[in-house]
């Protein structure tokens, strides 16, 4: 549907908002501005340049009109002399607005004290719809800093983003002294906009993660319980002039403490493929229900991945465990401590022995493992399955270690508790596991085309590494499709010769898909075969 928009004209009907601006605005005149460039932020401050002997800057910053009255988001422009921090008067703006990929609006606006302000209403119309009120009071009047206020009305409008300002100044300091040539600014300030997102985890049941981005709105989210990873996408131009403008992209995931899959230590993320370094995530664990992943991207990365990813189609994210921490951590409620649990063997199964290493450290001692009195247990539904106290150790080469028997009827999700760390009862913290681990079993998919291949190898018309990276590129790219399997360090590299009878059988049609499957898992877990 074409976007159309209406003016309206109010000019009745005073609100607190705009008595509000009318106080704030003075203030503008005194305070000084902070130099803040480039897209992705909740303000931008331009560079100044020359304008009749002078220098002058653009303000672009947003705020909130009445977080406890609604979802309002409003954002400010100005033109200022950069020496004085005074706004120009008679000032006109040509404006185009974008959210997102939505265009909102085109249109000049005069400003009499070189100040606008856009207040961004969600409703659900059919266009976009440009209300603006010109209102001034006794305080205003004295001081000629009448308030020019513009609702943009329009669906999803207050619920953040990325909006975009294309800004032409056109007169300044007199409305009759058109500018010969006009200053020119594309603005682009975000807002945070949260999306939930449910799912159901085969081990920890009812789940979900907000994701609050603070540049465009996320689509296509996924989890997947078995590899772990967090995936979505999000628009973004890859450009050259665009990453110069975006100062960094900034987001937040945040997942409940009780899903114990991602109480891991470390996440590591990737755009378009392209790991980014690994300070780019970071996990605020000091939250009472939730803990935060940070991920903050600056310029550096957004180069990164646009010399080196695949980049027709904005943002995908991918966002795992970090391989080189696969241990689980959580920080006790008075914020002092941090355990690092890790356990033996890596399944465990009902009736059966379970060993669980684990670290003490002190936050405040930058992680730094300490000896200290401490109680753990291992409860169901309130059941103690085991309990033991003792003083851990302050060895970086050492853990402390719980064994225990798992009962033949215990299963599902039970909780590691630590408590009255250095006799604090504050000094506890809960982190669920899982006895019985349900393992996805992801459906086996080869193309019929990769039987010729196998043929040829099982006839010796290719050499086995041609064979192996052959497989190894198809497993990369999902062209075949099998379990995760465990993967070992293994000195030799010679194949089988069952795995080749295996392929010639599989190529005649007198075996099936998962006969053959099993010899490709066999080659990963010796290492042979690497993904």
């Amino acid at each position: 549907m074409e976007k159309k928009f209406a003016k309206k004209i109010q000019t009745s009907g005073h609100n607190l908002k705009n008595l509000f601006l009318l106080f704030l605005l003075p203030l503008l005149f005194v305070f000084t501005f902070d130099n803040v460039y480039g897209h992705g932020i909740g303000s931008e401050t331009f560079p100044p340049v020359n304008f009749d002997g002078k220098q002058v800057t653009l303000e672009v910053s947003s705020s909130q009109s009445d977080p406890e009255a609604n979802d309002d988001q409003q954002i400010s422009i100005s033109l200022i002399d950069f020496d004085s921090k005074i706004t120009l008067r008679d000032v006109t703006f040509h404006i185009k607005s974008e959210k997102g990929s939505q265009f909102l609006f085109e249109q000049e606006f005069k400003a009499d004290n070189g100040f606008l302000v856009f207040n961004f209403v969600s409703e659900d119309t059919d266009s976009i719809i440009l209300e603006e009120e010109n209102e001034s009071n006794l305080f205003g009047s004295l001081l000629g800093l009448d308030s020019r206020l513009i609702h943009v009305k329009g669906p999803k409008l207050s619920d953040g983003g990325l909006y975009k300002f294309d800004i032409s100044i056109l007169t300044a300091d007199g409305y009759s002294d058109t500018l010969e040539e006009p200053l020119e600014f594309n603005a682009g300030i975000s807002i945070a906009q949260t999306s939930r997102h449910d799912f159901v985890d085969p081990n920890f049941g009812d789940q979900n993660i907000h994701v609050i981005t603070y540049y465009d709105e996320i689509s296509d989210f996924e989890y997947d319980s078995d590899s772990k990873e967090i995936s979505y996408s999000m628009p973004f131009e890859w450009s050259y002039a665009n990453i110069n403008q975006t100062s960094v992209v900034h987001q937040e995931l945040v997942i409940p403490k009780a899903f114990g899959d991602l109480r891991v230590s470390g996440f590591t993320m990737y755009i378009n493929g392209v790991q980014l370094s690994e300070d780019v995530a970071t996990i605020d664990d000091f939250f009472a229900d939730g803990r935060i992943v940070h991920s903050i991207i600056y310029q550096t990365e957004l180069f990164k991945v646009l010399e080196n990813g695949s980049n027709e189609n904005g943002m995908n994210f991918v966002i795992k465990p970090d391989r080189n921490y696969p241990h689980l951590s959580s920080v006790t409620e008075n914020g002092q401590f941090r355990i690092l649990v890790s356990w033996e063997p890596e399944n465990l199964k009902s009736g059966s022995d379970a060993k669980i290493l684990f670290d003490v450290t002190d936050v405040f001692l930058k992680n730094k493992p300490v000896s200290t009195n401490y109680e753990f247990s291992v409860t169901q539904n309130n059941k103690v399955i085991s309990h033991q106290n003792g003083i851990s150790t302050d060895s970086r080469e050492e853990h402390n270690v719980a064994e225990f028997m798992v009962p033949q009827d215990v299963s599902g999700i039970v909780n590691l508790n630590f408590y009255n760390l250095d006799n604090n009862d504050l000094a506890r913290t809960t982190i669920p596991i899982v006895i019985d681990r349900i393992t996805p079993q992801k459906e086996i998919t080869i193309p019929d085309w990769i039987r010729n291949n196998a043929l040829w190898w099982s006839e010796e018309q290719i050499d086995d590494s041609t064979f192996v990276q052959g497989v190894e590129y198809l497993i990369k790219k999902q062209i075949i499709v099998i379990p995760t399997t465990q993967q070992q360090d293994s000195q030799s590299q010679e194949i089988p010769s069952w795995i080749r009878n295996n392929a010639a059988w599989w190529a005649a049609g007198q075996i099936g898909d998962n006969t053959f499957v099993q010899g490709l898992e066999f080659l990963i877990q010796k290492g042979i075969i690497r993904v």
